[in-house]
């Protein structure tokens, strides 16, 4: 499965979401999700953070591709290959969608708080350095 993610970097802040639905559920992540059949990533990534968090997004550049394999015992659960943007926050009012729980703007020094995954912190971290080099 295609997945897609986007860090909005916003007046020096990350957006998070805590995700609703497995996988990770309850965790803190990036917001995102599968893309559909014919989509193209960057629709897919505006269309995910709408639908999660209600704002209107632009994807400004790539900023990370990898796997996710989630394993129970011995079975694949699920593998993702993930692309992750970097965002430039364009409108709309920042509430949580159906399979989130909540959503907040985090600082870069306040990251350690949310536990992210290695992986999603540092896509953030990157997300961060971008934003600065390209005026996000």
């Amino acid at each position: 499965m295609v997945g897609v993610g986007g860090v909005v970097i916003h007046r020096g802040r990350a957006l998070l979401i805590r995700r609703g639905r497995e996988p990770l559920k309850g965790e803190w992540s990036i917001p995102g999700g599968l893309i559909e059949l014919g989509e193209e990533l960057a629709a897919g990534v505006r269309r995910e953070l709408k639908e999660e968090t209600g704002l209107a997004v632009e994807p400004v550049q790539i900023i990370a591709t990898f796997d996710r394999i989630f394993k129970e015992g011995r079975r694949v659960r699920y593998h993702f290959v993930i692309v992750d943007y970097v965002c430039r926050l364009r409108g709309g009012k920042l509430r949580p969608g159906s399979d989130v729980v909540d959503a907040c703007w985090v600082r870069p020094k306040d990251l350690p708080k949310y536990h992210l995954t290695e992986m999603a912190t540092r896509v953030v971290r990157t997300a961060f350095q971008v934003a600065k080099h390209r005026r996000v």
